[in-house]
């Protein structure tokens, strides 16, 4: 009786908002209520769940020799798949040749695949590259190494790791992959606070550096080698 004269009275004042409303948001909440149980469902673990893969195929994506490339591909190394594979997609001749060298000087113990790009894409020749691995067979994985950098400003996200977030995006809808970020922290991401002291290899442990202690500053000014001791009580 209240709905009945509430409406009679109100409903040009506001009341139909709340006919409208209320329908719609009962609708939403037993569309999200039946999204959980089909997610639920589906992850209902099963007899095909504990089965191991066949094989472990390896890919590490490469652009340029650097340090987050060889900690991508260190790390790839020690989960010991059953393939590793760098890979890197040919834009531009001149500049594959150059990688070419460069990892043969490196003696890198990987070795590095070209696939040609005519429309210079990077993304699509290196998806493409991972199905046909999966094409051989179905029960294995195959598990891409990407290498990323971590920035310590929202602007230089702008700047970084783009091509690794469009790559890693296209993987992510693909069956049977796996995909493992590997981090690279740049020193926008240390604060002052966590940089730890730059010591040469073997100082701490023979004594000559104290590990507590900071390390003296990269370039000293002329008036450090000057100044004069503090007095001792």
């Amino acid at each position: 009786m209240v709905l009945v004269v509430v409406m009679a009275t109100k409903f040009i004042n506001g009341a139909y908002l709340v006919v409208i409303a209320i329908p719609v948001l009962y609708v939403m909440m037993r569309s999200i209520h039946r999204h959980y149980s089909r997610v639920r469902e589906q992850l209902r673990p099963d007899a095909t769940s504990d089965i191991l893969p066949s094989r472990v195929h390896a890919v590490v994506p490469v652009s340029t020799l650097h340090k987050p490339t060889l900690r991508a591909i260190a790390f790839a190394r020690a989960s010991k798949p059953d393939t590793l594979t760098a890979i890197t997609v040919n834009v531009d001749d001149k500049e594959t040749q150059a990688l070419r060298t460069e990892w043969e000087e490196h003696n890198i113990p990987v070795p590095l695949t070209v696939v040609e790009s005519p429309y210079r894409e990077i993304t699509r020749p290196l998806v493409e590259y991972v199905k046909n691995i999966r094409r051989v067979s179905t029960r294995d994985v195959v598990c891409v190494y990407i290498p990323e950098y971590v920035v310590g400003h929202w602007w230089e996200h702008l700047l970084h790791n783009q091509s690794a977030l469009r790559l890693k995006g296209r993987l992510l809808f693909e069956p049977g992959v796996m995909v493992t970020s590997v981090p690279w922290q740049l020193e926008s991401s240390i604060g002052p606070h966590r940089r730890r002291p730059q010591h040469s290899p073997g100082e701490v442990r023979r004594g000559i550096a104290d590990p507590h202690l900071p390390s003296p500053p990269a370039n000293p000014s002329p008036a450090d080698h000057h100044r004069e001791p503090a007095a001792v009580d």
